[in-house]
């Protein structure tokens, strides 16, 4: 089973073509389910944010799960697999491979815990996208788009993030995105006469999900002289501003809603601008406008205006916001150090199971068949063959089980050789007829104990291929750790 992450993310590609190819919630679930019912994906969660749009999948070859993915990805961006001849202009020239990435296999481990770390994210550390990622994973295993191999990585994936969270510094130096465009927000305030900080700023947000719930709760917290929070929907905007002491707004009517405050973040899910010129037209003195969503929610003519000033995800990107301290950061490297190698180790040892399993059905099917034969013979008793049965099988099993469990072992010491090809060869198995269990009980399939539950912290983890060299990022971008 060949585990990918095919993706693009603001490593790889620019703010602005990263708002071409947003994926919202809708079309997120939609590439899913078109990967599964292709048939080369077996297992796919879809990873939507502003800053990246990343598919995690397994598939039953690399280059089938590959190509898939990729042509379902230009299917929902709209862009053609590749340019007709004589096609000009900006989408002739964009596709996946101008500005994605791969990881495969034991990379693809390492991705996944960077990211569920904060570390491949635009503001190291931020711990927004733990939650992101989890939401992601839930909305799969609820559509049954998810197996044994994707909930496995998953549940390490989101137990890493967890530690790495619980066990450094990491989320008390590192700002999210909704806190980095914020303190922009509050230094061109400061500018404009605001001189006590957010205290006496009059702030709204407009959309009412993740992004939107952080901006109020972080507005609020701040404490805002007055805070207010419109969203399409009008019912949720009423409970989320609730919870924080704000006022629900008009979401129809967002001129009024701008001439009313000093501060406005926008953060819908809107695949058009939700906020434009017309809104701030008649408006008199200063005003932040912060949009932190991809699309933008924000017009380009707005920030033309006078007294406007737009904070969006490419000032923060430009702004490069320093994140976790330098000590914290390699605090936190040398624990996904720890998990990488862990993981990757019990993936080796699950890569000789399936063989074991064969191994272990072909010893059953020779006791079976010489047990028929002594079956016919008329001089034994019924409690004889009985007991003949018992003592077979005992004996196979003793045999069997110290070999099987020691070579789960050595499986999955780093560079350990190929243990499965061995006992193909010396038991002459049949290769073809060795399937990877697809959410069976291995256990069950081995006919020892399962293990017990690893306590937080310890090393854990599955198989995937040999490891891809990654598409090209942009220079700087720090590349997955081996362990």
């Amino acid at each position: 089973m060949n585990l990918l992450v095919v993706g693009i993310s603001h490593r790889s590609a620019a703010v602005e073509t990263l708002e071409r190819l947003a994926v919202g919630p809708e079309a997120a679930a939609d590439l899913a389910r078109s990967l599964l019912r292709g048939g080369e994906v077996r297992e796919a969660v879809v990873l939507s944010t502003c800053n990246r749009v990343e598919v995690y999948a397994t598939a039953g070859t690399f280059h089938g799960g590959l190509s898939a993915i990729v042509d379902e990805l230009h299917r929902v961006w709209g862009l053609n697999a590749a340019p007709t001849a004589g096609s000009a202009g900006p989408e002739s020239s964009l596709d996946f491979a101008s500005c994605g990435y791969v990881r495969h296999g034991a990379d693809a481990v390492a991705h996944a815990f960077r990211v569920a770390a904060g570390l491949d994210s635009m503001v190291a550390g931020e711990p927004q996208i733990l939650g992101q990622l989890r939401e992601a994973y839930e909305t799969a295993r609820e559509a049954d788009q998810v197996g044994r191999h994707l909930h496995e990585l998953f549940q390490q994936t989101l137990r890493v993030g967890k530690r790495i969270h619980a066990e450094t510094d990491v989320d008390a130096a590192a700002p999210s995105v909704v806190t980095a465009a914020l303190d922009l927000a509050e230094r061109e305030l400061a500018g404009a006469g605001f001189a006590n900080g957010l205290t006496e700023v009059r702030a709204a947000v407009v959309g009412a999900g993740s992004m939107g719930s952080l901006a109020t709760a972080t507005l609020a917290r701040a404490g805002v002289a007055a805070l207010r929070v419109a969203n399409r929907d009008g019912d949720k905007a009423e409970r989320l501003a609730a919870v924080w002491g704000a006022e629900a707004a008009d979401y129809d009517d967002l001129t009024s809603l701008a001439a009313q405050v000093d501060l406005l973040v926008c953060a819908t899910a809107s695949p058009e601008p939700v906020l434009r010129a017309a809104h701030l037209a008649g408006r008199r003195g200063p005003i932040v406008v912060c949009d932190l969503a991809l699309p933008k929610d924000v017009a380009e003519d707005v920030a033309l205006l006078d007294g406007v000033h737009v904070v969006d995800i490419a000032e923060i990107q430009r702004s490069n916001a320093a994140g976790a301290a330098s000590e914290t950061l390699a605090e936190v490297e040398a624990l996904l150090a720890e998990e990488i190698a862990a993981y990757n180790e019990s993936l080796r040892a699950d890569a000789v199971t399936p063989t074991v399993a064969a191994l272990r059905a072909t010893a059953a099917d020779i006791v079976e068949a010489e047990l028929a034969r002594v079956a016919r013979r008329g001089d034994f008793t019924d409690d004889q063959r009985a007991e003949v049965a018992r003592t077979v099988h005992r004996v196979v099993q003793r045999l069997l089980h110290e070999p099987t469990v020691r070579v789960r072992e050595l499986a999955g010491q780093p560079g350990a050789p190929d243990y499965a090809r061995a006992l193909r060869d010396l038991f002459a198995l049949d290769a073809a007829a060795i399937a990877d269990p697809q959410g069976g009980d291995l256990a069950e399939a081995l006919k020892v104990s399962p293990a017990p539950a690893a306590p937080a912290g310890a090393r854990t983890a599955p198989l995937v291929g040999d490891a891809l060299a990654a598409a090209p990022e942009q220079p700087g971008a720090p590349s997955p750790r081996r362990p």
